[in-house]
C-alpha cells in the first residue's frame, strides 16, 4: 500500500479517511433536483391561470351562495343565510322550468348531434375523390363563433327578409307561416337545429378517427363470412366505437347543459321562457336582477349537475375497461 507522511509526521494510508478531518455532508444532487423541478415550473403559468380563472372564481361562487347579496341593496355581500338560497332555487317555479328546459335541450341535442355525426363518418369512411376535400370542410360549422352562429341563425331566419325562411317557405309551403323564434316549439327546434350544425361535422371526425383504427381485415373476415353491413356495424364497428362514443357524448353533453350564447343571440331565452336554460337563468338573476347571492347558489346547482354526469361518465369508462 503507498504511504503519504502528514506534516505532523504521522503516516496515512492514501485513499483512506484522515480521522482527524470532520466527516463531509453529503452533496445534494442538484442536477437531479431541477431536472425534477423543471417540469412544475413550465406547468406553473398555466397552473396559476387555471387557480385565477376558474378555482377562485368557483369558491367565491361558494361563498357567495351561502351569503344574502344584491347588488341594488349593497355593494359588499350581507349576512350568511345557510342553504336558504338553495330552498328557494327549489322552490322556485322558473328555476324548475330552467332545469326541464335544459334537460330537453341536451337529450335531443345529444342524440341528433352523435346520431348525425356518427352516420355522416359512415359515409365518409372510404376512399374517393372529393373526401378530403369534405373532412376538411366538416370543421368550419364548429369554428364559427357560437355569438356570430347565433345572429346568424336569427338573421336568416327572420320573417321579413331572412335566408332560411324564405326558402323553407319555397320548398314547404306550410312553413310560410311560421314564427320561427316566436312560437314556444320552433324556437326551441331552432336551438337544437344551431347546435346541431356546428357539434354533427365536428363528431363525425372524432368518429372518422375511431373508424381508421378499425383493422379492414376483421371487416374483410367478416365479409367472407357472410355478415351484411348492419351486423358487421353491430358486432365489430360499434363496439370498438363504445370508448370513444363515450367521451363524444359527454362532451356533447356538458357543452349542451352549458349552452348561453345561443340563447342571448337567438331567442333571449323567449319566447316567455320556453328556451331560458340554466345557464342563462343564472346570469339573468345576477346581472338583470342583480342577486348576486341567488346567482351563485343557481350556478353551483349547475356545477353539481355537472359533476354527477362526470361521475356517470366515469363509472361507464371503468365498466368498459372491464369488459
Amino acid at each position: 500500500m503507498v504511504t503519504a507522511t502528514s506534516p505532523a509526521g504521522r503516516s496515512t494510508a492514501r485513499g483512506a479517511e484522515d480521522p482527524g478531518r470532520p466527516a463531509r455532508a453529503p452533496r445534494r444532487p442538484r442536477g437531479r433536483l431541477r431536472r425534477s423541478a423543471a417540469p412544475y415550473l413550465h406547468l406553473a403559468p398555466a397552473l396559476a391561470a387555471v387557480v385565477l380563472t376558474t378555482v377562485y372564481p368557483l369558491v367565491a361562487a361558494l361563498v357567495n351562495s351561502f351569503r344574502h347579496w344584491r347588488l341594488n341593496e349593497s355593494r359588499t355581500p350581507g349576512a350568511f343565510v345557510g342553504f336558504d338560497q338553495y330552498a328557494r332555487a327549489l322552490r322556485d317555479d322558473t328555476f324548475l322550468n330552467s332545469v326541464v328546459v335544459t334537460t330537453r335541450f341536451t337529450v335531443i341535442s345529444v342524440v341528433l348531434s352523435v346520431g348525425l355525426g356518427l352516420a355522416i363518418a359512415l359515409l365518409l369512411n372510404r376512399r374517393g375523390r372529393l373526401t378530403g376535400l369534405t373532412k376538411a370542410l366538416l370543421i368550419l360549422p364548429f369554428a364559427v363563433a357560437p355569438a356570430l352562429k347565433g345572429f346568424s341563425w336569427r338573421f336568416m331566419l327572420n320573417p321579413d327578409h331572412g335566408v332560411y325562411d324564405k326558402m323553407l317557405g319555397t320548398v314547404l309551403p306550410f312553413t310560410s307561416d311560421v314564427d320561427w323564434l316566436g312560437d314556444e316549439f320552433w324556437a326551441q327546434i331552432v336551438l337544437v337545429l344551431t347546435e346541431v350544425w356546428g357539434w354533427a361535422p365536428l363528431i363525425a371526425l372524432m368518429l372518422l378517427g375511431g373508424l381508421a383504427s378499425v383493422p379492414p381485415e376483421v371487416h374483410e373476415a367478416a365479409r367472407v363470412d357472410g355478415c351484411g353491413a348492419w351486423d358487421r356495424f353491430r358486432h365489430i364497428t360499434f363496439p370498438l366505437l363504445r370508448p370513444l362514443l363515450l367521451i363524444v357524448v359527454f362532451l356533447k353533453a356538458v357543452f349542451s347543459i352549458k349552452l348561453f350564447d345561443q340563447v342571448v343571440t337567438i331567442t333571449g331565452g323567449g319566447p316567455g321562457r320556453a328556451t331560458e336554460t340554466l345557464n342563462f337563468y343564472a346570469y339573468a338573476q345576477g346581472f338583470t336582477f342583480l342577486d348576486i347571492g341567488y346567482a351563485s347558489a343557481v350556478s353551483w346547482i349547475l356545477v353539481l349537475a355537472l359533476g354527477v354526469l362526470a361521475a356517470f361518465y366515469l363509472i361507464a369508462m371503468n365498466r368498459q375497461e372491464e369488459r
